[in-house]
């Protein structure tokens, strides 16, 4: 009953098999591509960039997009290699399964339950907050009671419920949904880039690296752990301004992991699973860098508004009818965001539930339309009832704090799995093994650091419930522990019929 023990990778593919958990294949690269610049691209790009430039980049702000691509391209890189050789649902979840021990694999996949229920629900009411301001700007304005801010959240629930209904339904039925929105969304995006050139003055662009200056700094359980540990104050602008916009704008880019979740829906998921990870990555990059050079070229970085920088940079020129728009492409953006967050917290708990440690009548798929259908109502009720009544702002770095946990597992799971199986074939590898891995797991714990005191101590709370929960009901239960399951520490090779007996005479 060790709480190390594995899954093998042959156990992992294998159990996909199963006719009661056997999932519709049925996505291809083009869909994987558009999932992850669905789940990445999300209000970040209209807020984010302004926030960070105005703050602590300037219009080196760009430069700070390039370091963030560069350490999600490490993680990306591991996630593409783990999710081509155990192309099975789960995500992080199952890669530590396979490489780390069961306890681990428990871990993350609990974190990535936080990462994704909470995602889900605070990107949920981020998109009622541009609703409301949409249908204002047109002259029919949501009453406060039912919108934003309001006594329960009517439009965020709405949201939930009718993209839960479209996940129940299929997995390429929401991919259609989600291309079309995604299509929307880019062409917003694009336009307003091309728009807002004809604005650029490059008397804006310098100093391209303003000077350093000292920054306000928070104190207490506000503090980032780094400072609070160090005692280093933070610096604004300059070369560290740089990385410190780093570390601010790398959370626009999370959500490329949610990919791997899809890994048992794919049809060739060996090549087409690590090119939507890392063709996703690079297009959104290409998207950041771009608005990030229009915002600071069309606006002073000392007068960018920090918490709506694109829409008030057109009415900086007088262009507002932008802003209409801009709230538009960001309903239709934050929409995608919602839709692939559930889908990644119910192939999550799917496959933490086929292993039984979480209860296996969850994991029920349906009959006709081969969906995890009792998750997936499950996930739509729990994540329609936080975003419509729960004040959760302050929990939003809860987000932030779960993936970057999962990013460093998948990292040190990639350097384990190669020294344990390096006979397992890889349709693709992490070059430079284990530096970029091990250098990928440093960063992320870099800015795990930079994350506050009390998002730590949330974080530590939630993993305690979660160890509570492992030795009170999981542990027992998982299905590698039980009589008759094959032995985890011996490989079940998938082969054909007619060699099976010589694989029993191999494994005696």
């Amino acid at each position: 009953m060790s709480v190390l023990r594995t899954k093998s990778v042959e156990q992992s593919i294998a159990d996909t098999d199963e006719p009661e958990f056997r999932l519709k294949k049925s996505l291809s690269a083009l869909d994987l591509t558009v999932f992850g610049i669905g789940v990445v691209i999300g209000a970040g790009i209209f807020t984010l960039t302004g926030k960070a430039a105005h703050e602590v980049a300037g219009p080196a702000i760009v430069l700070s997009f390039a370091v963030a691509a560069i350490a999600c391209a490490l993680a990306a890189l591991c996630y593409a290699e783990f999710a081509s050789t155990v192309p099975v649902a789960g995500s992080a979840y199952t890669f530590s399964y396979s490489s780390l021990g069961e306890l681990f694999a428990w871990i993350i996949g609990w974190d990535l339950i936080l990462e994704m229920f909470l995602g889900a629900s605070v990107v949920a009411q981020g998109w009622s907050a541009y609703l409301g301001t949409l249908m204002s700007q047109l002259g029919m304005p949501i009453p406060d009671a039912i919108g934003y801010g309001g006594t329960v959240d009517l439009m965020a629930i709405i949201l939930v419920l009718v993209l839960g209904g479209l996940m129940t339904f299929g997995i390429k039925e929401s991919l259609r949904v989600n291309m079309v929105l995604v299509g929307v969304k880019l062409f917003i995006v694009l336009f307003v880039i091309v728009a807002g050139i004809m604005f650029i003055n490059p008397a804006n662009w310098q100093p391209f690296i303003p000077e350093a200056t000292p920054r306000e700094s928070a104190s207490g359980l506000t503090q980032p752990l780094l400072q609070f540990l160090s005692g280093i104050e933070p610096t604004a602008f300059g070369v560290g301004g740089i990385f410190a916009g780093a570390a601010l704008v790398f959370f626009a880019y999370i959500g490329f992991d949610v990919v791997a979740t899809t890994a048992e829906e794919t049809r060739n998921p060996q090549r087409d699973l690590p090119i939507g990870i890392i063709a996703s990555l690079v297009i959104c990059t290409l998207l950041y860098c771009a608005v990030a050079l229009v915002v600071t070229g069309m606006v002073p970085y000392q007068d960018i508004d920090s918490e709506a920088a694109l829409a008030n940079a057109f009415v900086f020129h007088g262009a507002d009818w932008m802003a209409t728009l801009i709230s538009a492409g960001a309903v239709a953006g934050l929409t995608t965001v919602v839709l692939t967050l559930m889908i990644g917290a119910t192939r999550i708990v799917f496959a933490m539930s086929r292993d039984a440690l979480l209860p296996v009548g969850l994991a029920k798929v349906h009959p006709k339309f081969r969906t995890p259908w009792v998750i997936s109502i499950l996930v739509t009720v729990i994540v329609a009832v936080v975003a419509g009544f729960t004040p959760i702002g302050v929990l939003e770095e809860m987000v932030n704090i779960g993936t970057l946990s999962a990013f460093v597992l998948v990292a040190v799971g990639v350097i384990v799995l190669r020294r344990k199986r390096p006979d397992l074939p890889r349709s693709f590898k992490v070059p430079f093994s284990p530096w970029l891995p091990g250098l990928s797991a440093l960063i992320c714990i870099y800015l795990m650091l930079n994350l506050t005191v009390e998002t730590w101590l949330r974080f530590l709370i939630w993993l305690a419930i979660g160890f509570v929960i492992y030795f009170a009901y999981s542990k027992k239960r998982s299905r590698i522990g039980q009589p008759g399951y094959i032995e985890f520490e011996l490989p079940r090779v998938v082969s054909h019929p007619e060699s099976d007996s010589d694989d029993r005479d191999g494994r005696a």
